[in-house]
């Protein structure tokens, strides 16, 4: 159940723009209308007196919510969380745009954005269309696979006085996690600093618990989550920021009005059901039983170099000879994501654990291009978990 209870620690306000800790935002026709209950004939936004024809039931002739209520206490219930620290949007990627508008000035040097390369590039795209420095810390890849060094993360916001801070846990397209006990030491180093951000997008697959466990303590960690992954709505664009609720209202603030579509607001609530619920973490166990299975027959391929470690829906691969890999797999009309234009990925595919029958499909392309391939090579080697549910720590409960 959501919890609403006053957050213990205040929000260091000095790290949201000057100009903006003042700033209203747009008074919309939902916003700015009468309170109370009863019947209302609304006349206070100009929209038509009638249905479309396309829209019989006129579900969609009236705006939405900005903040659909019943969503962001469904969220708030999700994550045990109070709904004033939730915000709504569309998909991650408008959280993320969010932060960088709200904390950081276009042009100003010292407002910059870390990222961690390889990692998600929305983070660096958002803050170069703001006009923001982004200070890149690379990762290290060693011998237990790709990790952020926050020692070196808080030295370059200390250095750049920059004030964000994004780290994907699980990592994209790295697939592992940020430990959380790392975060909140991040985060206790940057308090009056940055703000921390840990972008939870394929949260459900992994098996450490969600930085939300930290948002009562710390102050400056936004936790974003998003229902195009595990919850398999990415048409649908819906994700949200879990902040501290002084951060959360300055988001909501210079947020674009009406961020959630009716039609869209009523998916994510079913989304959240109890029965859709199970019915991802049923998907999830699915994917991360087939997970298992692909890497290990892909570290028995020859020409394979590594199959990284994943706590996502995906695999990091390098191969000797990635052209191959990927002309093979383009040839059999399978598509995977090409990373060589990422920093330290030059030889490096991601591919996205699918259906077990795409899976099978993706065997037999790679299976032709090593016709020498030892042990057991037949497509049915990669089968099609039935009813497999895998618990995690991140999964949401009702």
């Amino acid at each position: 159940m959501s919890v609403s209870r006053p957050a213990s620690v205040g929000f260091p306000q000095h790290l949201v723009r000057e100009d903006l800790r003042d700033f209203a935002g747009y008074s919309s026709a939902r916003t700015s209308g009468p309170t109370g209950s009863g019947p209302r004939i609304w006349l206070n936004a100009n929209e038509a007196a009638d249905p479309s024809a396309v829209d019989a039931q006129g579900r969609c002739r009236r705006y939405p919510e900005p903040q659909p209520p019943d969503l962001v206490e469904a969220f708030a219930d999700v994550w045990a969380t109070s709904p004033d620290r939730v915000v709504v949007g569309r998909g991650s990627d408008e959280a993320i745009e969010l932060l960088v508008r709200a904390l950081c000035r276009p042009g100003e040097a010292r407002d910059g954005v870390v990222i961690t390369s390889p990692t998600f590039g929305m983070y660096a795209v958002s803050a170069r269309l703001h006009g923001v420095p982004v200070v890149d810390v690379p990762q290290l890849d060693d011998d237990v696979g790709w990790r952020v060094d926050t020692a070196a993360v808080a030295e370059a916001v200390g250095r750049s006085g920059a004030r964000l801070v994004f780290l994907a846990s699980p990592g994209n397209p790295t697939g592992t996690v940020v430990p959380l006990r790392e975060v909140a030491d991040l985060a206790a180093t940057l308090a009056e600093q940055a703000v921390v951000v840990i972008d939870e997008a394929y949260g459900e697959f992994a098996a450490q618990r969600s930085a939300v466990t930290l948002l009562e303590e710390h102050p400056n960690i936004v936790v974003l989550r998003t229902l195009s992954k595990a919850h398999a709505l990415a048409g649908a664009r819906v994700g949200i920021a879990l902040a501290h609720p002084d951060l959360a209202a300055v988001l909501r603030r210079v947020q674009a009005p009406y961020p959630v579509p009716a039609p869209v607001a009523e998916l994510a609530l079913a989304a959240l059901s109890p029965q859709a619920l199970q019915q991802t973490r049923s998907r999830v166990g699915r994917t991360l039983v087939l997970r298992d299975q692909v890497g290990r027959w892909l570290r028995d391929l020859p020409g394979v170099r590594a199959v990284y470690a994943s706590e996502a829906n995906f695999l990091l691969v390098r191969a000797e000879d990635p052209d191959g890999l990927l002309t093979a797999l383009d040839e059999a009309g399978v598509v995977v994501r090409d990373l060589r234009h990422q920093p330290g990925l030059d030889d490096a595919v991601r591919i996205t654990i699918g259906a077990g029958t795409e899976m099978q499909q993706v065997r037999q392309a790679l299976d032709r291009l090593n016709p020498t391939t030892t042990g057991d090579t037949t497509p049915s080697a990669i089968t099609t978990p039935s009813a497999v549910t895998t618990p995690t720590t991140q999964e949401p409960t009702r």
